[in-house]
């Protein structure tokens, strides 16, 4: 499979005017079966294509964390389970290795003409999914118990550091918090960090990983380093565990998704003095790095290649429906919207800046799906000072290797 072109994020389609749609009225009949992760943005949009069943057209939608292991073997299946499903830069991977979604020119073409060309995500000149958020890690900060501690809100991982001990000398007793639990949330903390050193994961044109560097032993250190600021529990912290924390008013720094962002300074949700004192910046550099060290994200949709050319163009214009710019504008603080007529409001301050700050994209290759299951598999130890930073790096490798050999991505 060969990737020649992936649209990344652009933040200037997010500042224009677009037109207003009717309500949902698919033409022609079927059954639109969405499958997605499960997190308030999707489940907004999940909640919008209700609105176009009929007494034609059947709307389901099944939102999971568990989506990612679903969505190969349903839409492998003939008719596929789900006419929809919601991706991103790492899990629209396997499909297209497996060759489980359409192409969707044709149907952009007659249905999409509210798309911007920043939503197209083309994959060998073919329009493979349609974009429409845009996601990442970023800091998020309490400004008061900053400013009681006597240090500026940090931008580098080193000086989270230094501020983290400040915090602990005022009395903070959990300064900071990360997504460590073992699994995808550990393997994307180191993703986050490598990505900020510069270096790639892979050598070039190739399949063979190249973490075993300098740049793979700073990442790691540096996790460990910030894991003495954290909760004793640290290692079992997911996001949703560490965004309860901060809302509970228990962590003053932490990197947390954008997608969350909302629910943090949310006032049902939130203690008052987190609404009020809450900093959203870009993700932390390391190293003297002068990028933002976080993977820059996009969420989108595709259509399963095993269903009926109808099914396919009702599940399109209810997916379009979902993703009106009337959606965006009237919820403008549940996502970073790729959307036309979408303004950014306080919860996009960090994707934003990410983005601006330029930000790397997750690696849109077959075999980093192989490498994100060994670092959340081999990193635990080394988390937990089980072993140092050259046998976890070892381990990894060797890991990876064998996988990328059994599936076929190296000899």
């Amino acid at each position: 499979m060969k990737f020649t072109r992936t649209t990344l994020v652009s933040l200037a389609a997010l500042f224009v005017a677009g037109p207003a749609l009717a309500q949902c009225a698919i033409e022609g009949a079927g059954s639109v079966r969405i499958l997605s992760n499960d997190f308030e943005a999707l489940r907004l949009l999940n909640t919008a294509t209700q609105e176009c069943a009929s007494d034609t057209v059947t709307v389901e939608a099944n939102a999971t964390s568990e989506h990612k292991n679903i969505q190969v073997p349903a839409l492998q299946a003939n008719p596929a389970e789900y006419t929809v499903a919601v991706v991103a830069n790492n899990s629209i991977v396997p499909l297209l290795g497996e060759d489980l979604i359409r192409p969707l020119d044709d149907l952009v073409a007659q249905l999409g003409q509210q798309l911007t060309e920043q939503q197209l995500i083309r994959i060998d000149g073919k329009i493979m999914a349609i974009a429409f958020m845009a996601n990442g890690q970023h800091l998020v900060m309490r400004r008061d118990l900053l400013e009681q501690a006597g240090v500026e809100p940090p931008s580098s991982y080193e000086d989270i550091l230094a501020a983290a001990e400040k915090l602990r000398e005022a009395g903070v007793a959990t300064p900071l918090a990360a997504s460590n639990s073992a699994g995808w949330d550990l393997a994307a903390e180191f993703v986050n960090m490598y990505l900020g050193t510069g270096a790639e994961f892979f050598e070039p044109g190739t399949a063979t990983l190249a973490i075993d560097n300098d740049q793979g032993r700073q990442a790691l250190q540096m996790m460990r380093d910030l894991t003495q600021y954290m909760a004793p529990d640290f290692a079992s912290a997911n996001a949703d565990a560490i965004s309860q924390m901060y809302r509970d008013g228990n962590v003053a720094v932490e990197n947390n998704w954008g997608s969350l962002a909302a629910s943090l300074i949310d006032p049902e949700k939130a203690q008052a003095e987190v609404v009020e004192n809450t900093i959203f910046a870009a993700a932390p550099t390391i190293g003297g790095g002068t990028i933002p060290a976080a993977a820059l994200w996009w969420d989108g949709f595709t259509i399963a290649k095993n269903i009926s050319d109808e099914e396919a163009a009702a599940s399109f214009q209810a997916m379009m429906h979902a993703i009106r710019p009337e959606m965006a504008t009237q919820n403008p603080d549940a996502a970073v919207w790729l959307i036309d007529g979408y303004q950014p409001g306080p919860a996009a301050v960090g994707v934003v800046a990410n983005a601006q700050g330029g930000a790397r994209p997750y690696p849109m290759v077959p075999w980093m799906g192989v490498l994100h299951e060994v670092l959340g598999t081999e990193l635990a130890d080394f988390l937990q000072g089980k072993e140092d930073a050259d046998k976890a790096l070892q381990d990894v490798t060797a890991a990876y290797t064998a996988a990328a050999q059994q599936a076929g991505y190296l000899q």
